[in-house]
């Protein structure tokens, strides 16, 4: 399946030029346009943030008014791996080109995530050098933790946000996450929403703003 340009609704900051840059990842069958008013949500704690929240590069095959970042019909942990590492290529070289329209660099950037977006997000997040300022991980999961020890090149701060009652992806996956994430010398809290089923909720949001806002300030 050919992937097309990533594009995407922009928030661009309330300062007026943008010091940071925040990416949107959404999930599986989602576009764009379904993140991007997170960025209404964060812009009082990240006032010089611009936000971009880009369709993923292919028509989701079980959804065709949606996108995805790689396929999920078939759910081979082999199989996902291998899509990750293709959006994850992908995503770099969209990040590489907002980053540049900017003047920015990785220090000023973070990524959020949702799911699948979160997925591709965590990939991306430990191994793009120099390290980013931040990853907020919504419902997400670690692909292929047994291959971190020798792939990780970077350890920027990770927050994770699940639902006790995600009925998509398992709330076992942050577990799973932060003690592979930990086990490589990843910085990382996570945070257990009581009753969530596969979503974010108001609490959450609070949880990430305050933590991004804490990341990018540390980064000054």
């Amino acid at each position: 399946m050919p992937n097309a340009p990533l594009i995407g609704p922009i928030r661009k900051p309330r300062s007026g030029k943008a010091k940071q840059l925040v990416v949107l990842l959404h999930g599986w069958g989602a576009d764009g346009p379904n993140l991007i008013d997170l960025a209404e949500a964060f812009a009082p704690t990240l006032p010089d943030a611009q936000f971009i929240a880009p369709n993923a590069p292919q028509v989701c095959e079980a959804n065709p008014y949606g996108y995805q970042w790689f396929g999920l019909m078939d759910r081979q942990p082999q199989r996902m791996l291998t899509g990750v590492r293709a959006a994850a290529d992908t995503v770099n070289g969209f990040l590489d080109e907002q980053l540049k329209s900017l003047s920015l660099d990785n220090s000023k950037l973070a990524l959020v995530g949702f799911s699948q977006g979160t997925m591709v997000g965590l990939h991306v997040a430990v191994r793009r050098t120099p390290a980013m300022a931040a990853l907020v991980g919504f419902s997400g999961a670690l692909l292929g933790p047994e291959t971190l020890a020798k792939e990780i090149a970077a350890r920027p701060p990770v927050c994770l946000i699940h639902g006790k009652a995600d009925d998509v992806v398992p709330f076992a996956s942050l577990q799973t996450a932060v003690d592979a994430l930990k086990a490589n010398g990843v910085p990382v809290e996570a945070h257990a929403r009581p009753f969530l089923g596969h979503s974010i909720d108001m609490e959450g949001i609070k949880i990430a703003a305050e933590f991004l806002g804490k990341c990018f300030n540390e980064g000054h």
